[in-house]
């Protein structure tokens, strides 16, 4: 005799954001793009991003673009004893620590760290760019997290943001006014380089469908969100720049 069973319970869809077309209002109008961590480590090695691996046509659609005044990407570059690394502290994977400024002397700036399996090791295929990413068209590539007691999810500063890098000098450098992100992940490196993007006066837009996210709730898109960042699609940016 047939029973009847309930089917499995499904895993929650993804949040995606509502986006909205780039206006094109008469303002000062100077893109770029920033294509952050399409690394082997994020997409398929020891630190995979859920849907990593699905958002590369996307990516090198944005990438081929010609209207885009400056193309650049980041990476992680870590060495073996990184400050986020779990083995460096002999703790737990994903477990969270306080960590230090290696210049902050009497421990006064703490900032809450997850610790992440070993990943993006300097010299090593976990650091390298994915198979397949039209990678020659990046005019610079912004290393990140290269110093071993300093982490840096941001492609314009380190978490305590004493240490700046390239990207803002070039982005001025070329008169650029919106900035676009794509890459990996959305709730870590992609969202603390679009909010510092804010902060350094650019218009910021992450392409949302040219992203994914280790979680998959609402969390980093309203902190996004709130502080300006502005969410599109592939199609539109591509409307916007034909």
């Amino acid at each position: 005799m047939a029973t009847h069973t309930d089917p499995p319970p499904q895993a929650p869809s993804p949040y995606e954001p509502e986006t909205e077309a780039i206006p094109d209002d008469g303002k000062p109008f100077h893109p770029a793009l920033v294509v952050i961590d399409m690394q082997n480590d994020f997409v398929t090695g020891s630190l995979p991003v859920p849907g990593g691996a699905s958002i590369l046509p996307q990516v090198n659609d944005l990438i081929q673009l010609a209207k885009f005044e400056a193309r650049i990407a980041t990476r992680d570059r870590h060495p073996t004893d990184h400050v986020s690394f779990a083995k460096t502290h002999e703790k737990p994977e994903f477990a969270k620590i306080v960590i230090y400024h290696p210049e902050d002397a009497k421990e006064l700036l703490g900032k809450e760290q997850m610790l992440w399996p070993v990943h993006c090791v300097a010299d090593t295929g976990g650091a390298e760019f994915i198979p397949g990413l039209v990678k020659d068209r990046f005019d610079a590539t912004i290393m990140k997290g290269t110093h071993p007691s300093i982490e840096s999810y941001s492609g314009f500063k380190d978490i305590w943001g004493r240490s700046e890098t390239d990207l803002p000098g070039i982005l001025n450098e070329r008169g650029v006014t919106d900035v676009f992100y794509v890459g990996l992940a959305g709730d870590f490196c992609v969202k603390y380089t679009a909010l510092d993007s804010v902060e350094y006066g650019f218009r910021t837009w992450v392409v949302v469908d040219a992203v994914k996210s280790i979680s998959q709730d609402e969390v980093a898109w309203n902190q996004m969100r709130d502080k300006g960042v502005r969410f599109t699609k592939t199609e539109d940016v591509k409307k916007r720049l034909a």
